[in-house]
């Protein structure tokens, strides 16, 4: 795939998922809603780990944090650590079975959700309820759907 298609397909997909994550839906519904922004980034890193970097991931998570109205930062940091373990794992992952790799996502969502509730915990104390940990829960059980939705679509081959 040469650059000109890989930029625009990769942009439609995080478009797509910043979609997904600021939809208006109840809060029950809400509370499933995985981060769908970090799950398209992580499949973008470990299907082209040279074309997606740490420096990517902070825009992206600035961008989620300007569309969310979260605290500005917040998702940069999150998004270019949670690439940067993936570039260094991405050999390895590859060749991981989706069920395996679902195993590395949840430990990245879970990350993920702990640097949220650290950070915004800084920022005054906030309540911990057992619906905060769902995003991570529902993320790993999406993660088999977004594989093979991205691979049906054409965008990046194999990365298992």
């Amino acid at each position: 795939m040469n650059k000109l298609q890989y930029s625009k397909r990769y942009f439609l997909t995080l478009l797509i998922a910043m979609s997904l994550n600021i939809l208006p839906l109840s809060n029950v519904i809400k509370s499933l809603n995985p981060d769908w922004v970090l799950l398209v980034l992580i499949y973008w890193t470990l299907a082209v780990p040279e074309r997606v970097g740490v420096f990517n991931a902070w825009i992206l998570g600035i961008l989620v944090d300007v569309l969310t109205g979260r605290i500005f930062g917040m998702h940069g940091l999150i998004y270019a650590l949670i690439n940067y373990t993936c570039l260094k794992f991405h050999r390895r992952l590859r060749h991981y079975p989706v069920i395996q790799q679902a195993l590395f996502v949840f430990f990245c969502l879970l990350l993920s959700q702990v640097l949220v509730f650290w950070i915004e915990n800084i920022q005054g104390a906030t309540g911990l309820t057992w619906l905060f940990w769902l995003p991570v829960l529902t993320g790993t059980l999406c993660w088999p759907f977004v594989c093979s939705c991205l691979r049906w679509i054409g965008l990046l081959g194999r990365i298992s």
